[in-house]
C-alpha cells in the first residue's frame, strides 16, 4: 500500500517526468525558462492547478457525464488557473508580467488535461492528489533546472544575481529560442541516458540475485 502511494507520488519526478520523458508542455518550457525564477514560478503555478484540478475531477468523476467530460475538465482547470492569475497579479506583479500569456495558457497545458483524463478521472482522491503533486514537482524541477542552465550561460547570473565575471563571458544565444532548444534537447538526452543506465544496473542486480535464490532453494 505504502509502496503504491510512493510510486504514484514519485512517478512524475523521474520515470514519467512530463518534460523530459513524456515531452509535454514544451511551449511554456521553452518560452519562460530564460531565467530560473520564471521556471520556478511557472512550475509552482502548474503544480497548484494540477493538484486542485486532479482532486476536484476525482471527486466529481461519477457526476460528470462521459460525453461532456473534456469541456467539464477544462472549466474546472480554468477556474484554478484564474485563481493563480489573480493571486500572482496581486502579490507578484513582476512574475505575472514575466510569464505573460503563458500563465492563462495553463488551461490548455497538455500535462494537466492528460492527468485529468488518464488518472484523476479513474482513481481515488488521495491517489489523484499524489499524482498531481508528483507530476507538478517533476515539471517544476525540470523548468527550474533548464532556467538555471540558460540563465548561467546566457546572462551570467543565478536567480537574477550576477555571478562574478561570468557575465562578461555569457553567451546571449542561450536565452534566445535557439538556445532554449539546445539546452532542452541536451538535458533530455542526459536524463534519458542516466535513467537507462540506472534501469540496466537494476536489471543486472535482479538477474544476479535470481540464480543465488534458486541455488539456496
Amino acid at each position: 500500500m505504502k509502496n503504491t502511494k510512493l510510486n504514484t507520488l514519485t512517478n512524475g519526478i523521474v520515470k514519467s517526468n512530463p518534460t523530459f520523458k513524456l515531452v509535454l508542455g514544451t511551449c511554456p518550457t521553452l518560452a519562460v525558462t530564460t531565467q530560473a525564477l520564471n521556471g520556478l514560478a511557472m512550475g509552482a503555478a502548474v503544480t497548484f492547478v494540477l493538484l486542485c484540478s486532479n482532486v476536484m475531477i476525482s471527486l466529481l468523476k461519477k457526476v460528470i457525464p462521459d460525453r461532456v467530460r473534456i469541456p467539464a475538465y477544462v472549466v474546472i482547470i480554468a477556474t484554478f488557473v484564474t485563481v493563480v492569475q489573480m493571486v500572482m497579479q496581486k502579490f507578484l506583479p513582476s512574475l505575472y508580467d514575466a510569464l505573460g500569456v503563458f500563465l492563462p495558457l495553463i488551461v490548455v497545458n497538455c500535462i494537466i488535461l492528460a492527468r485529468a483524463e488518464a488518472f484523476a478521472s479513474c482513481n481515488p482522491v488521495l491517489d489523484s492528489a499524489l499524482d498531481g503533486i508528483g507530476m507538478g514537482f517533476g515539471f517544476t524541477l525540470s523548468l527550474t533546472f533548464i532556467g538555471i542552465v540558460r540563465e548561467l550561460l546566457g546572462a551570467g547570473s543565478f536567480f537574477g544575481l550576477p555571478i562574478g565575471s561570468l557575465g562578461n563571458v555569457s553567451m546571449t544565444v542561450f536565452i534566445l529560442p535557439a538556445g532554449g532548444f539546445l539546452v532542452y534537447g541536451t538535458l533530455m538526452a542526459l536524463v534519458n541516458f542516466l535513467t537507462r543506465v540506472a534501469e540496466n544496473r537494476k536489471y543486472e542486480k535482479k538477474s544476479e540475485a535470481k540464480p543465488s535464490a534458486e541455488k539456496e532453494a
